[in-house]
C-alpha cells in the first residue's frame, strides 16, 4: 500500500531557523547556528557532523564528500582461473577510506573520484566553515556507491577478471566539505 505524500517542515532543531532546502538535496548546515542537518527517510531531521578543509578559499565552492572506513569483502574470479589474486587479496585485507561525492555528478565521475581519492586519499585537517555545493547522495546510498568503487578498482586490474562478488561494512560517515 503506498503511503500519501508527507511533507516535511525541515528546521533546525538546535535553533528553529528554517532550512531552504532544494527538491534533491539531503543534507546541509543550518545558516543561523551551523549545526550539520541530514534528511533521513526514518526518522525526519538528525543531526550530521560536517567538517571543513583547511584552506578552503572564502570565495571557493566546496565540494561535498562522504568519508567514510570500511571494509571490502570480495571472491574474484579470472578467466585464468586463478581465482582471487594475492595483489587483491592484500590491498582490501585492511580497512580503506572511502571519500564519496555527495554532491549532484555522473556515475562516472562518481567512480573516478572515488578511486581516485581511496588510491591517494588527501590529509584531512579541519578548518574554517565555508561555502558547498548541495549534498544529494544520501548515507542510505553509500554503501552502494563503496561497491561501485571496490568494483572499479578491481576491473582495472590486468588478470583477465571473469567475475567479482563485492560487499562493504561501513562505519558511520563524515561529511567533509573539500576543494
Amino acid at each position: 500500500m503506498d503511503r500519501p505524500v508527507e511533507l516535511i517542515a525541515l528546521k533546525c532543531f538546535k535553533c528553529d531557523t528554517p532550512v531552504p532546502a532544494g527538491s534533491e538535496e539531503v543534507a546541509w548546515v543550518c545558516k543561523q547556528c551551523g549545526q550539520g542537518l541530514a534528511l533521513d527517510e526514518k526518522k525526519g531531521l538528525v543531526p550530521l557532523e560536517i567538517q571543513f578543509q583547511a584552506g578552503l578559499s572564502p570565495q571557493s565552492v566546496g565540494k561535498p564528500f562522504w568519508v567514510v572506513e570500511g571494509q571490502a569483502y570480495i571472491q574474484r574470479e579470472t578467466y585464468s582461473g586463478s581465482g582471487q589474486t594475492a595483489e587483491a587479496a592484500l590491498f582490501w585485507s585492511l580497512p580503506r577510506t572511502f571519500y564519496i561525492p555527495a554532491f549532484p555528478c555522473t556515475m562516472d565521475i562518481l567512480i573516478a573520484l572515488g578511486v581516485r581519492l581511496l588510491l591517494q586519499p588527501p590529509a584531512l585537517q579541519p578548518g574554517s566553515q565555508a561555502a558547498f555545493e548541495s549534498i544529494t547522495l544520501a548515507q542510505a546510498d553509500l554503501e552502494a556507491a563503496a561497491e561501485f568503487i571496490v568494483v572499479a578498482i578491481e576491473a582495472d586490474r590486468k588478470d583477465k577478471l571473469k567475475n567479482v562478488q563485492v560487499s562493504v561494512k561501513l562505519s558511520e560517515p563524515v561529511l567533509w566539505i573539500l576543494p
